[in-house]
């Protein structure tokens, strides 16, 4: 011990490199310590999600390597009564390595293996760093390796994650449903390229968001089955070396058995140990849900712009003031955080595909970092999602009056015109409408283009945005 001032606030640990002073009240040991001293990076510990799989992983070890006979029975049940204190919040403050770190995880599974180890030592009446009763390697390692640990662990973190996200989403597809049947009997001028374009039912518009998020939903569900495949037992290189075969296939039954997970081993563990493809399918489909949440924002956002100087046809709810110098002014901040959202989701997921394709041979050494950036954006959109839909979508409302005005001013009859007398010339009309600030059914009539009967049942049928020729049944010849 280092004693100050008469009382010893270090204990002496060593490793393959030398020895170091450990601080005494720490449950983390000199492997930890060597990582917090090596990776000042973000100030930001890994992810509590993977500390808490990796403990599920450990406990399931202990379990049946004590089973197994490969640990006394006092050790094992020393280890699994440390991992369920852990589980339940007991020392958060140990787990101590930063998320940004070097060596494929080994860092954060030795800082839990130490942080277990000296807590079950603490339960048989030792000290802290008598690794003589449980060793953090012989013991809560026993017949593990980070490799097969650590991707095992990230796929537990995440697959709860996926489930409840795929849940948001199917409420957000529920409430763009309730818009599409609030707003049917709206129409508005739809836009191509921000120019004028066809009218459309207000509530068509959500029918294809919600269809987006539909298909969102389900690629998030469909997603879990990919990660239910474990290298457990595959150890360092996926080939089970220092893994007895009992212990093998015994741990898989363990781990889905204590996490409720449909997890099975793997019938080629150095698959699973070396190649992230897997974590780059079920970030896409992130990705192509913030792509269609940023889409969809978007939209609100230019719908709603104005109110007095821009479109002004949607009404966003007013959460809360938008300026400190322009009295009354409210900006669209739910909009804007879900694009937010989807922007660093799509960053991660780029963060997620370099890392998957800089492994080399039988490892990968970036799997922290396909890690936190695979379960920040779980995290991220299943705090996003809900408040996107409940406090914008939810209260979203249009402005009627604003849409008819535009539909009225726009030059959409031309289009309604074209099957009648030609692309041509409803052009020049179009333009000469323009031109003089006249309607461009004025000009049909004036010019006897179309009949009145036609005209009159061709803008009818615009506005209720039927399929087919406006003003002409399939019996009429044109």
């Amino acid at each position: 011990m280092i004693e100050i001032s008469g009382e010893s606030l270090f204990r002496m640990e060593q490793d393959a490199l030398g020895s170091a002073a450990v601080p005494k009240d720490a449950y983390y040991g000199i492997h930890t310590l060597r990582a917090k001293d090596n990776f000042p990076i973000s100030g930001r510990p890994v992810n509590r999600r993977i500390i808490e799989a990796l403990l599920l992983v450990k406990k399931a070890a202990a379990t049946v390597n004590g089973k197994l006979g490969f640990l006394a029975a006092s050790v094992s049940s020393g280890i699994q009564i440390a991992c369920d204190e852990l589980l339940s919040g007991e020392l958060d403050d140990q787990f101590v390595t930063d998320a940004y770190q070097g060596g494929a995880g080994t860092s954060t599974n030795m800082n839990v293996n130490e942080v277990i180890a000296n807590l079950a030592i603490e339960h048989l009446g030792g000290t802290k760093g008598d690794y003589r009763l449980i060793h953090p390697i012989d013991h809560v390692n026993l017949h593990q390796s980070t490799n097969d640990v650590y991707p095992t662990a990230l796929r537990i973190a995440a697959i709860p994650l996926l489930r409840t996200l795929s849940g948001q989403m199917a409420l957000l597809q529920e409430g763009l449903q309730a818009k599409e049947k609030e707003f049917a009997d709206i129409v508005r001028l739809g836009r191509t390229q921000l120019m004028d374009a066809l009218p459309i039912m207000a509530g068509q518009s959500f029918g294809a968001y919600a269809k987006a998020a539909a298909r969102d939903r389900w690629r998030l569900y469909k997603a879990e089955e990919r990660l239910r495949e474990i290298n457990l037992g595959g150890t360092a290189v996926g080939t089970g070396m220092n893994a007895p075969p009992g212990y093998v296939y015994a741990v898989a039954e363990e781990l889905r058995e204590i996490s409720g997970l449909g997890l099975s081993r793997s019938d080629f563990p150095m698959d699973v140990t070396q190649n992230m493809d897997v974590f780059v399918e079920v970030s896409g489909l992130l990705k192509a849900a913030a792509v269609n949440l940023l889409k969809i924002s978007g939209d609100f956002r230019l719908l709603n712009s104005g109110p007095d100087g821009g479109i002004g046809e949607y009404k966003l709810p007013p959460v809360q003031a938008g300026s400190s110098i322009m009295p009354g002014k409210v900006n669209p901040v739910i909009a804007e955080m879900i694009g937010s959202v989807s922007m660093r989701v799509i960053a991660n997921d780029t963060a997620i595909t370099l890392a998957a394709a800089s492994g080399q041979l039988e490892l990968n050494a970036f799997i922290p970092l396909i890690a936190e950036s695979l379960l920040e954006s779980l995290e991220l959109m299943i705090h996003a999602v809900p408040v996107f839909h409940e406090r914008c979508v939810g209260g979203l409302k249009l402005d009627r009056e604003r849409c008819s005005d535009h539909l009225e001013r726009c030059g959409v009859m031309a289009a309604a015109a074209v099957p009648y007398i030609g692309y041509d010339a409803a052009a020049e009309l179009h333009k000469e409408a323009a031109a003089t600030g006249r309607t461009f059914a004025d000009l049909l009539e004036e010019r006897g283009l179309m009949t009145e009967m036609q005209g009159s049942a061709a803008i009818q049928q615009l506005r209720s945005v039927q399929a087919g020729i406006p003003g002409h049944t399939e019996r009429d010849p044109l």
